[in-house]
């Protein structure tokens, strides 16, 4: 697509998609038409982006209808991740909607018989224009034409990409304003794809290989045809599904179809407990993420003490409660093939991309439509099980096919969050500063989402009779938040330091991008190992952060939960067995601020009871909405830190069960305070992913404070502190 003129200072998302029609409508029924393309997954963004629209328009929040995102209409910003739909779609729109209100205030001039330049007179009032002063002499709503924004962006009026959350009179930015979603689940009201009912609709489910690469040997497909209820049953290869007029009966079927299916398996899983050994024997990709000072291998200079320390964490699910559904239409016409697909995928641009490649149609064939599922981060089963229900869809043609994949589909088949091991060396000057600071992490890539290479990499791809070969993840560049590297690069102002990547060529366990990327395991590891060394240097772990932290919305951010969780009083406040710890970064070391004190009861089995937390993400659209980010990656991490690890012998993936993936219960959960240092004149920036490496270092750091004990490999379950406790 041609850039058009005069569009250097805009938003990366409008120059791509540069027509203001394409995002933006007025209606004459007094509404505003919205097509972002970031997908709501629960995060609240339709209501943030409505509060941007709203106040860079000027009308009542209430009067804006976000559009569910389709590549039908919607503009193609890529996929919904990264934390980025406040920063990117949201300053995209606020451009779009400072350039529409300056194309209708022109009209209501021209209307009015004044001068062009006259617009700058006028004040609009939830959509209401008038001259400074006096009564409305038009609106939007009466001047409403689609053609009057079927132009162009062209940053004609100036406005900086720095300025979103910056409204006019509408006074929605800043508010917390409900979330537009939430009404419709508390009453149980449908609500998800799992919720869609098409006419005449069909329900199919796949039978999935045991284990990566097994082979099918045989099964007997007529049997299941003979079943009451069967419509139709599919291979293709080793991809099996079975589609019936009943959901019960497509269920029957499908657990019938898998007893009487046969397959070859081969052991080439890791061992699981020696997870970080085998991450850094595979043959990887080096990279230096970043360095200043450091150039080559050196012995330690005299009066320098050394510290070195490993941290890992194993595979992790998504572990959505609502496993994962999509339905999809395949029409075959005189014209050529065409399919429609609902699913709540996080990019439907990139899945389109996929399916086009998997069933060799032309993309703009294929119309796919976002339906929210259940909240989930990252890349799970959701474009999976859609490309399984095209396949089946093909097999029974103008007739729509549900599929819903299992528990056991969900644990055991979609792409987990991949295992890192990172390696931390550091030297302590005598003036009490840390001298040099090297930070190397193993891991495969973080990213392996659809719609990005020359080959599908939808599971049903591999399994086909022409399969389509297995890809092996790989890292966003540093410049757009890396991947394994994310936050490997130090928030602190160490006077030497280098960031070393090893991204593994291999691949045992499918993996790509989970809530947080490499910044999890990263910060955990960081923000552990400041503490050790503090610890060894006698030093107050806030204040030995201090020493090295020059950033002041860091420290700021930093001091601020310190302060709200009683800090320095902890010693005396606390009984035996109880700890606090604390931990800070600024996420992808351009994102959000976040700092976070944990107090944890390990007077028995290790419980987390409190976090306090302080976050800066510049403006902050809704409050509630950041609030509700915060506290719910907080707990999802506080889950992962105590419990989760994907568990596996030689051959399969055995934790495919709520037994086997134990996830955080609702009397687990902690007491969770949340403090917005609000920042009016900064950039807004995503919370969603915020929180998951400095609470997990906070936890570890608490866990050390109340015995003494320092775990550096996740999930820190009692086996874990009892073995650390002997070997201390």
């Amino acid at each position: 697509m041609t850039t058009p003129a005069g569009s250097a200072n805009l938003p990366a998302n409008l120059k791509s998609n540069p027509k203001l029609g394409q995002w933006l409508s007025i209606r004459r029924d007094g509404t505003v038409e919205v097509r972002s393309g970031k997908v709501d997954l629960g995060q609240g963004i339709s209501t943030a982006l409505a509060q941007i629209v709203a106040d860079g328009l000027g009308v009542d929040v209430g009067r804006v209808r976000m559009i569910p995102v389709s590549t039908a209409h919607s503009p193609n910003e890529g996929v919904t991740s990264g934390s980025l739909s406040v920063q990117d779609s949201g300053g995209a729109l606020l451009q779009v909607c400072a350039e529409a209100r300056a194309i209708y205030l022109k009209a209501a001039a021209l209307l009015l018989g004044l001068a062009p330049s006259s617009q700058q007179e006028f004040q609009v009032r939830d959509g209401q224009i008038s001259m400074r002063g006096h009564d409305p002499t038009t609106s939007y709503w009466a001047l409403a034409d689609d053609a009057l924004l079927d132009v162009n962006a062209s940053d004609a009026i100036g406005l900086s990409h720095a300025q979103v959350g910056v409204g006019s009179e509408g006074g929605a930015v800043g508010q917390s304003i409900s979330r537009r979603d939430i009404a419709r689940k508390v009453i149980g009201a449908p609500a998800f794809v799992h919720d869609l009912r098409l006419p005449g609709m069909l329900f199919g489910r796949v039978v999935h290989p045991p284990s990566t690469g097994a082979e099918l040997e045989s099964t007997d497909l007529e049997r299941i045809n003979a079943l009451a209820g069967i419509v139709a049953t599919v291979r293709d290869g080793n991809f099996l599904g079975v589609i019936a007029e009943g959901e019960y009966e497509a269920v029957l079927a499908c657990a019938k179809l898998a007893a009487v299916s046969k397959w070859r398996e081969t052991a080439r899983l890791p061992i699981m407990h020696q997870l970080s050994e085998f991450l850094r024997e595979q043959p990887s990709e080096v990279s230096v993420v970043g360095e200043k000072g450091i150039t080559v291998a050196r012995m330690p200079a005299p009066g320098l003490r050394t510290f070195s320390e490993s941290y890992s964490r194993p595979f992790l699910a998504h572990a959505s409660i609502g496993p994962s559904c999509a339905v999809a239409r395949f029409d075959q016409n005189a014209n050529g093939n065409t399919l429609e697909v609902w699913s709540h995928t996080q990019g439907v641009y990139n899945l389109r991309a996929d399916l086009a490649l998997l069933l060799d149609m032309p993309a703009d064939t294929i119309t796919v439509h976002h339906v929210e599922g259940a909240g989930c981060y990252g890349h799970n089963g959701a474009d999976d099980v859609a490309a399984d229900a095209a396949l089946l869809a093909r097999a029974v043609p103008k007739v729509p096919v549900q599929v819903v994949w299992s528990r056991e589909d969900e644990l055991g088949c979609a792409p987990f969050g991949p295992a890192m091991a990172v390696a931390l060396r550091a030297e302590l000057g005598a003036d009490g500063r840390i001298a040099s600071w090297q930070h190397e992490v193993w891991s495969n890539g973080h990213g392996l989402r659809p719609g990005r290479g020359k080959s599908p990499v939808l599971l049903a791809g591999t399994l086909l009779a022409k399969p389509f070969e297995r890809q092996v993840s790989v890292n966003a560049p540093l410049a757009a938040g890396g991947g394994a590297e994310r936050n490997a690069v130090p928030l602190y102002d160490f006077a030497q330091w280098k960031a070393t990547s090893h991204r593994l060529l291999t691949m045992p366990v499918r993996s790509s991008a989970l809530r947080s990327l490499g910044a999890h395991c990263n910060v955990f590891a960081v923000e552990s190992f400041m503490d050790e060394i503090a610890q060894v240097a006698c030093v107050d772990p806030l204040d030995f952060r201090l020493l090295h932290l020059a950033d002041t919305r860091a420290r700021d951010v930093l001091q601020a939960a310190a302060q709200r969780a009683a800090w320095p009083d902890r010693h005396h406040t606390m009984p035996e067995g109880h700890g606090m710890g604390l931990a800070v970064t600024r996420y992808k070391n351009t994102g959000a601020y976040c700092a976070v004190v944990a107090r944890v009861d390990a007077s028995r089995d290790l419980r987390v009871t409190d976090l306090w937390i302080a976050v800066d993400v510049g403006r902050a659209i809704n409050p509630d909405g950041v609030v509700n980010q915060i506290e719910g990656g907080a707990i999802q991490t506080v889950s992962w830190v105590l419990k989760e690890a994907v568990q596996f012998d030689a051959t399969r993936i055995t934790s495919n069960t709520w037994a086997d993936y134990p996830i955080l219960k609702f009397s687990e959960v902690p007491q969770v305070a949340v403090q917005i240092l609000d920042r009016p004149d900064q950039k807004s920036v995503g919370a969603g992913e915020a929180t998951h490496g400095p609470v997990a270092a906070a936890i570890a750091n608490a866990l050390f404070n109340a015995l003494g004990v320092r775990v550096r490999d996740m999930p820190l379950t009692p086996d874990r502190v009892r073995q650390a406790a002997l070997a201390g």
